[in-house]
Formats: C-alpha cells, structure tokens, sequence
C-alpha cells in the first residue's frame, strides 16, 4: 500500500501554501490548493535528493493520493506575499525528544549542503530573470538568505554571531541555528521574548530555516538552467 504522507495547507487570498507536517522544507505553493499540492508532488524526488544521505527513510510519492490534507490555515499576508507564515498544530509544541532534535539537525544540514551545493555550481552562470526582469543576482540570493536566517534567529530566541569574519559568517551563522534549536527544544529559552512576543517554537523555527533554504537552493538550480 501506497505510504500516505500527512499535509497541511496554509491558504492565502493570492497563494496556497501546501507543506508536508514530517518533513520540514518540503513545502511548494500555487495559486490555489490543487496546485499547491500538485507542486509538492513535483518536488518529491528533488526533496528525496536533499535527503538522500540522510538515512532519514524518505521516500517520493508518486500520485496525489498520498498526500493527505489534514489540517487547512487561514494565510496573512505574509502567504501571499510568497512566504510561509502560520505554524501548523504540530508545531505548536514545545517538547521535542533526543531523537527528533537530531532528526531535525540533519534535514538543516541537508538544506546547507543542498544550497552550498547550488551555489557554486550556478558560479559564472547568469541567471535567469522573471518575465519582468525581476530575480535577484547569486550572491544576492546568498546574502538574503543569510538576513533571513539572522530573523529566524531572533524570532526563536537566539541571537546572531558577533565579530566574526565574512567568510566565517555563514558556518558561524549556521551553528548559531543548530544550538537555538537544541536550546528552544530542551526548554532552556523563555516562551517570551523580554517584549512579550510569543517565540518560535523549535519544530516552526526549524520548517522556516528548512523551507527557505532549501526553496532557494530550488530557485538557483532552476534559473541556472541545472
């Protein structure tokens, strides 16, 4: 029988999310749900392949029928936008055990190695722009994905690293996320932030760093043509 994997869709007004509750970073959007969740069909093998030395087990549907919808959010504006914003019911839980903590670290390395990856094949290539002209360069994509990854962090709780070199930045960065997870996940981070915002937990903030890294490392590879 068929493995029936677990979905969630954020919905917005111009966009639809459609994520897979399991397994962070594997999320695509359309304009409605239907394309949203044949999008995430799409890309099964291309998530396969960023997991492939993983050992996690995972494994491609082949038809829309796997994917079940178990959960519908009401998108903001930041889904139509063309980010995901909404922490499906999953994530709201706080507690994490040893095993999904390290489950959760190797899929964020998988989507480093991945975009790392993209990265220095796409060098020397020039990339193709939107029917508008728009798209950022390489190295724009490389230091927005930084920025962002500096946001995620404080929204979790934990705080970029300081006085380190350029070329030191992103594995510095990149530690920064794996103990703020650790951190967030064993309870040692207040749920609050000392103005009163509610914090990411460690599951959002990891489908967030997941999904944006490994969603880019996409954009490369298609508008290098690879």
């Amino acid at each position: 029988m068929a493995a029936r994997i677990e979905v969630y869709l954020e919905c917005g007004k111009k966009r639809t999310f459609a994520g897979a509750l399991n397994w962070p970073g594997w999320c695509r959007y359309g304009r409605h749900e239907t394309e949203a969740l044949e999008a995430l069909l799409e890309y099964g093998p291309k998530y396969a392949s960023v997991l492939a030395r993983t050992k996690l087990g995972f494994v491609a549907p082949n038809d829309l029928e796997q994917l079940v919808v178990v959960e519908r959010l009401r998108g903001n504006a930041t889904t139509d936008f063309g980010a995901i914003g909404i922490p499906p019911a999953v994530d709201r839980d706080r507690s994490c055990s040893a095993a999904e903590i390290k489950r959760f670290e190797k899929i964020l390395r998988a989507g480093w190695r991945a975009f790392d990856k993209t990265v220095e094949a796409a060098r020397g290539k020039r990339l193709a722009k939107g029917p508008r002209g728009g798209g950022r360069s390489l190295d724009a994509i490389v230091k927005h994905v930084q920025g962002a990854d500096e946001g995620y962090l404080r929204a979790a709780g934990g705080q970029p690293p300081k006085n380190v070199k350029a070329r030191e930045r992103p594995p510095a960065l990149r530690n920064a996320i794996l103990e703020t997870v650790r951190a967030s996940a064993s309870g040692e981070l207040p749920e609050r932030g000392p103005r009163g915002g509610v914090r990411w937990t460690a599951r959002y903030y990891v489908r967030r760093v997941a999904w944006h890294v490994i969603a880019h490392a996409w954009e490369i590879e298609r508008r290098a043509g690879s």
